[in-house]
């Protein structure tokens, strides 16, 4: 480290950042160290030096760049993502760790001279605004370009954050090396770890480029923010937030929980609205209200699918000159193609395979697309024209109401509303998502993903729903619950919604946030009346919305429910659970069995529970 550097990192004035610093560098054992401030020419020498080593090439369009990952670094070790924990635990619902000390060990051993004849690189980023009560300090140290660069687009500069700690060591700390490189993507991927010290407030990620494995302040964060939320008593959500545009520029926000390919993104970009965020949200009681912050100030965000008809704003954004990085799409004479790009794409070009034509196979004889499923953008959040005003508001928005939406084609009602607070909280941790042809594997298969968080919740699963159902206490204006479901089919296996239905969804509860809309009591919670949303959709979308279609799609499908009841019984059984959520559990059981023997059917239409 030269002086000018050496200079910077004293500047901060914090000794446990100094000494984080030093330690890596004698176990990485780098040619080069540099800080990088929050200046726009060290900003600048990051996204230079991606291109200069070949982490990132120029596309034909301004600002673009393509980053490629090895064949076999795509997505999420979830494997080798590990807790360091010092004794055995019994989490509740799996926990994926390694005894702390042999997990150093190892991980050290993988990270020991990883950075010898490369460019070290410290950086310091903000989880949340500056200035906020919501923010968190990053450390990054990471020897590729690529993931400083990529951080630089997603997160907000923290150095002079840093200066505000006042020496306090409460950051998270991030110490990342790609390791051995050969045509320049990682070579030991037999040797890729990812392990989280929840103690230390900790990550080490070594032999990887993928970003959500090598980007610390993602998904790595995420778990240790869980953690700090939970002992520090509010939440850290896998969750949108977005500004729900009613009557009379009235906005509502709302935050969501969707697992994968469950209408999370499709939803926070509906057409109309804004978006604060499309990922992770930090969620506080500041003066007796939930307010929330977005965590990033960018998008990580799958490609696949974006096209001008279903996703039009961020379409628009990736076919536009500004600074964005594409990663693991096919490109041909120097333009970016991917699956579901809604045009027709060339028969060869350049992907993560190297050189690809159509029809090309792997070794293990499997056909390579031209873009991998899992192939993503990276931009900032305000390349997208429905960004929020607030959307960097320190003290963050104002949240009146929360979506958890799962995916099944035979039970859920498209849109539900919690009979209380502990009802949503107990309708959010029994979120279901079926897995889609997108997923190896068996179709249909109902995955248990409570809060669409099951990845990364870091603390007991009973202390995490404790903390939930807590949450509420000591508001004066509690969030009203919403479940969704966007993906019921009829019998010969057609969807009985279409795309655009659920702005209607969303703007009916937007409607009953503000007590403009009756409701109709059934026993999994309060549906909307016929009327109301006939209105809505003749408003809304210019379309006849019939008795028929709202009978199919809002009639208790009571024994598939109950089906549903009973695989959260088996689940929940040998978990010690908050008893308020068992309650939850007993009861909505027993109202629908209730209702079964009082109906005698299988199939309720939502019209016979209007005069009980």
């Amino acid at each position: 480290m030269n002086k000018i550097d050496l200079q910077k990192l004293e500047e901060l004035n914090n000794q446990h950042a100094i000494k984080v610093v030093e330690e890596a560098i004698k176990l990485c054992k780098p040619a080069k160290v540099t800080v990088i401030t929050d200046s726009k020419e060290d900003i600048a020498y990051v996204r230079e030096l991606a291109l200069v080593i070949g982490e990132e090439n120029k596309l034909k369009m301004e600002g673009h760049t393509i980053h490629f990952d090895g064949y076999y670094d795509q997505a999420r070790d979830k494997g080798h993502t590990k807790y360091l924990l010092s004794e055995e635990v019994n989490w509740g619902l799996g926990v994926n760790y390694i005894k702390k000390d042999k997990g150093l060990k190892e991980v050290n051993s993988f990270l020991d001279g990883s950075m010898a004849g490369k460019e070290m690189l410290v950086r310091f980023f903000s989880l949340g605004p500056t200035n906020s009560m919501f923010s968190l300090k990053a450390l990054q140290i990471t020897d590729s370009a690529y993931v400083a660069h990529s951080e630089d687009l997603l997160y907000r500069q923290g150095y002079e954050e840093f200066k505000k700690l006042n020496g306090s060591p409460d950051f998270f700390f991030f110490l990342h090396s790609a390791g051995r490189l050969e045509n320049g993507v990682s070579k030991d991927i037999d040797k890729r770890r990812i392990y989280i010290d929840l103690d230390e407030n900790r990550v080490y990620s070594v032999n990887n480029q993928y970003a959500g494995n090598s980007l610390g302040l993602k998904k790595l964060a995420f778990r240790l923010a869980i953690k700090k939320a939970n002992e520090e008593e509010w939440l850290a959500e896998h969750m949108f937030i977005m500004g729900v545009h009613g009557p009379k520029d009235r906005v509502t926000y709302f935050t969501g929980a969707f697992p994968s390919a469950c209408g999370k993104t499709s939803t926070a970009m509906i057409p109309g609205q804004s978006v604060v965020g499309d990922d992770i949200a930090y969620l506080k009681k500041i003066n007796g209200i939930v307010r929330a912050a977005n965590v990033e100030n960018g998008i990580f965000g799958i490609i696949q699918d974006v096209n001008p008809q279903d996703d039009p704003l961020i379409y628009q954004a990736l076919i536009t000159p500004r600074e964005l990085i594409f990663s693991n799409v096919l490109i041909n004479d120097d333009i970016p193609y991917w699956l579901g790009i809604g045009k027709n794409v060339p028969d060869k070009g350049i992907n993560h395979s190297g050189e690809w034509f159509k029809g090309k196979k792997d070794s293990e004889d499997n056909v390579i697309d031209c873009s991998h499923k899992n192939a993503r953008y990276t931009i900032k959040l305000d390349a997208l024209k429905n960004i929020d005003p607030k959307a960097n508001d320190p003290s963050g928005v104002p949240v009146q109401a929360i979506i958890y939406g799962g995916r099944d084609s035979d039970t859920t009602i498209p849109v539900v509303e919690s009979l209380s607070w502990s009802h949503g909280v107990f309708l959010g941790a029994t979120v279901e998502s079926e897995t889609t042809s997108a997923t190896i594997g068996a179709q249909g298969v109902r995955k248990h993903n409570p809060m669409a968080n099951l990845d990364f919740i870091s603390v007991p699963f009973k202390t995490y729903i404790e903390n939930h159902l807590k949450f509420a206490q000591g508001l004066n204006d509690v969030p009203k619950i919403y479940a969704t479901n966007y993906f019921l089919k009829d019998e010969p296996g057609n969807y009985l919604n279409s795309k655009l239905d659920k702005k209607v969804w969303l703007l009916w509860a937007e409607g009953r946030v503000h007590s403009e809309f009756e409701t109709v009591e059934t026993p999994v919670g309060l549906i909307p009346k016929y009327e109301d949303l006939k209105t809505l959709f003749i408003r809304e979308l210019d379309k006849d919305y019939t008795e028929a279609e709202y009978i199919q799609q809002f009639s208790l499908r009571v024994l598939k429910y109950l089906e549903k009841m009973e695989r959260m019984s088996k689940i929940f059984e040998n978990i010690q659970m908050p008893a308020a959520f068992t309650e939850e559990l007993k009861a909505q059981t027993e109202r629908l069995r209730e209702t079964r023997t009082k109906f005698g059917e299988e199939i309720i239409s939502p019209f016979k529970f209007f005069d009980i």
